[in-house]
């Protein structure tokens, strides 16, 4: 029941890209295909209901359709049992660099009811809205570590009470892993149309701390499964203030 039903998800999430152009139909079905976190945040329950999501650096709004469609198969009744409660009634909100993304994404999605919210703006300077969840993949890599630690705290403070920070990484301590990683996401860039820029990694250990000096208590969840890398979910909640 699980398989067919992410297979029915994923390709009712890829469908709006076909109106969006050859790269961003081919794109939205390989990224949802290969990349294991999509299906582990619906598995594990990552998502709550009517959450107010940020996702920062979303590209072409995969997580936003991804959502939408969720709303619709949930309500048919097509939500595997044995996964925890469906994700309906989020309301999103993405933040993406490049302006070519953002294109794809709001011509892709833009009949989605409610219509997610997409800005064109550098992670470092956008305003974050009040958020229950804010989901960060594979870009804080992008921007220096003083950045990196002054975006967090902004993350920190533009969360509800028990909001949740899904914040994955590259660990640089596992050297092989890291690196492939590395390589892929230079290819990829240049694909998409990007320049590819330098990255300032941090091992796995060093997220961590970062995090719980932030305030958040943090769980690894290793999301490589079936590729090369070297990727960690952190799964970073915050508890209300006493």
């Amino acid at each position: 029941m699980s398989d067919a039903a992410w297979r029915s998800l994923h390709a009712a999430a890829c469908a709006p890209y076909r109106g969006a152009g050859r790269f961003a139909w081919h794109f939205a079905r390989g990224k949802l295909a290969r990349d294991p976190v999509f299906r582990s945040l619906l598995e594990r329950g990552d998502l709550p209901a009517q959450a107010r999501v940020l996702d920062i650096g979303c590209g072409q709004g995969l997580l936003a359709s991804l959502l939408a469609t969720i709303d619709s198969h949930a309500r048919r009744g097509h939500w595997p049992p044995t996964w925890p409660a469906a994700p309906v009634d989020a309301r999103y909100h993405g933040i993406e660099l490049m302006a070519r993304d953002v294109a794809r994404a709001e011509s892709a999605l833009i009949a989605l009811k409610p219509v997610p919210t997409f800005v064109c703006a550098d992670m470092r300077e956008a305003a974050l809205p009040a958020s229950d969840v804010v989901v960060i993949l594979d870009v804080l890599h992008y921007v220096d570590h003083a950045a990196q630690d002054a975006l967090l705290a902004r993350v920190r403070d533009a969360l509800a009470p028990r909001g949740r920070l899904l914040l994955r990484v590259g660990d640089a301590a596992s050297r092989r892993g890291y690196t492939t990683s590395q390589w892929v996401d230079r290819i990829v860039t240049l694909t998409r149309g990007h320049r590819v820029p330098p990255t300032f990694g941090r091992p796995l250990s060093a997220w961590v701390a970062r995090l719980q000096a932030l305030g958040f208590r943090v769980q690894p969840v290793p999301m490589s499964a079936g590729t090369p890398f070297a990727n960690v979910l952190l799964v970073a909640g915050l508890d209300p203030s006493p």
